[in-house]
């Protein structure tokens, strides 16, 4: 499987997107056909403009035919069991757990949410996601309908339908999310 990197080192995207994508021979229209996105978004990610949102990383994933986790990780292997040790978040929004780990079911991430619900526009995958309060206090934005989840607070989602988070409160909040990126379509 072709290894590609998305993620900030020290706020810099590092990213191997376009290296992949020209292997493929797949043009930016094409991947933008094929996940979705637009061709501006995703030649802004393959510029190290943008960073992509955990939605359009698995969009992005799925149309190079690589495993999420690679996305996140140039170090990926065969794994059975991996540690993740406390860490703070410094300028990162996403933090991948077990990205080395290949063949994932499940994308599990730690999410550093912002004040202000994100202005980006690819919050729907298909699948699901699971996603735990770990600290503080979020508004979740469902399809329009919004829930206050707080510490211990969880909820399981369809996410082929808009949804996106942002932290209230004076504790900035920690979320765990868990995403399962299958292979239905995404809902219009």
């Amino acid at each position: 499987m072709t290894r590609c990197i998305i993620w900030f080192e020290e706020g810099v995207v590092v990213t191997l997107l376009r290296t992949v994508r020209r292997q493929q021979q797949m043009t930016l229209d094409e991947l933008a056909e094929q996940t979705g996105l637009t061709k501006s978004y995703l030649s802004k990610v393959e510029r190290r403009l943008s960073m992509p949102s955990i939605a359009a990383a698995m969009k992005i994933a799925r149309a190079l035919h690589v495993d999420v986790g690679q996305l996140f990780s140039d170090q990926a292997a065969e794994a059975q069991f991996v540690v993740e040790r406390a860490t703070a978040p410094g300028e990162q929004r996403y933090w991948p757990v077990a990205a080395a780990m290949l063949a994932k079911t499940m994308s599990p991430f730690i999410v550093f949410p912002t004040e202000e619900f994100s202005a980006d526009g690819h919050r729907v995958h298909s699948g699901q996601e699971f996603i735990f309060v770990h600290a503080g206090t979020i508004e979740l934005n469902y399809n329009g309908s919004i829930t206050v989840l707080d510490t211990g607070d969880c909820a399981y989602l369809d996410a082929s339908l808009e949804h996106r988070m942002r932290s209230i409160g004076p504790i900035p909040a920690r979320v765990v999310v868990v995403a399962n990126n299958d292979t239905r379509e995404v809902r219009k």
